[in-house]
């Protein structure tokens, strides 16, 4: 079984408070996009496998993509195994959800293999079990998101389609980013009403903004130097996607989002990849 497993960028990311049991409220605008992780599944085995391109992700029980197995089986009462290969294009560590889709990857194929055991709902509650990213990376729709990221409601309002991710070629721990942030110094200060945008499209100017974004850029700067690029490139905005430390331009013109991807990627540090927001839930391929 061969399954796409997609990249997330946030197009605005708002902390709104902080629960006692250590997690962040949020509310997030969530969107998928085209570029992807390749994930297969084999039943040959009698054991939970993982094996991998990419020489620094783990392959053992602390990888997402096998605690959603492990978790699956359990959940099933069954000691089936399977061998996950994970062929790595998303980033590792880098705001874009890649270890969190992987897991919704794995849970959706096996869902799929063992004929639909568990509902949508079920399911959705097993991700999150796992990363409060999972469940979205389940829906895989344009979404605002809400409560730690779990409370989902597809979004229809008209997005800018092309969007230039770029890399810095380094990583950022997400919880090392939310132990560091001040909610009484977010970066959104217009703060956005979940009814207000459901009648709205997404407008760059009022609406792009991440408060977790200083936080990271007062340690790795260079994330402003890369948003400073793709808007002399022509973006109609940039912003950190998640924790970071991955960038995002949004365009409206292909060509122009080809050009600024051409003119980052010259900086040998950073990776470039041109990419589109998809607006409906990719199948799993047999």
């Amino acid at each position: 079984m061969k399954i796409l497993s997609p990249a997330k960028i946030n197009l605005f990311l708002q902390v709104t408070g902080k629960r006692p049991d250590g997690y962040h409220e949020l509310f997030s605008l969530m969107c998928c996009v085209t570029l992807f992780d390749t994930i297969f599944l084999r039943f040959d085995t009698e054991k939970i496998e993982i094996e991998s391109s990419h020489p620094q992700l783990p392959l053992d029980e602390t990888n997402l993509a096998h605690k959603a197995a492990a978790l699956f089986f359990k959940t099933l009462g069954s000691k089936e195994g399977v061998k996950i290969t994970i062929e790595k294009s998303i980033p590792i560590a880098a705001g874009l959800g890649g270890g969190s889709s992987n897991a919704a990857s794995v849970l959706r194929g096996l869902n799929h293999h063992f004929d639909f055991p568990f509902s949508r709902e079920r399911l959705t509650a097993l991700g999150l079990s796992l990363g409060a990213d999972v469940p979205f990376l389940l829906f895989q729709k344009p979404a605002l998101a809400s409560g730690i990221g779990e409370k989902l409601e597809a979004y229809a309002g008209i997005l800018p389609n092309c969007v230039v991710i770029v890399h810095p070629g380094f990583r950022v721990s997400t919880a090392e980013v939310f132990q560091n942030l001040n909610l009484r110094l977010t970066n959104c200060k217009k703060k956005i009403t979940k009814p207000f945008l459901k009648k709205t499209d997404f407008n760059v100017s009022l609406h792009l903004c991440n408060d977790l974004e200083a936080v990271t850029v007062s340690k790795y700067p260079e994330i402003n130097s890369i948003k400073g690029l793709l808007i002399e490139q022509g973006a109609l905005g940039a912003l950190m996607s998640g924790s970071g430390p991955t960038v995002f331009g949004l365009f409206s013109d292909q060509e122009e989002a080809g050009k600024a991807m051409q003119a980052i990627g010259r900086n040998p540090r950073w990776n470039a990849v041109l990419t589109e927001i998809i607006y409906k839930k990719n199948s799993v391929d047999l």
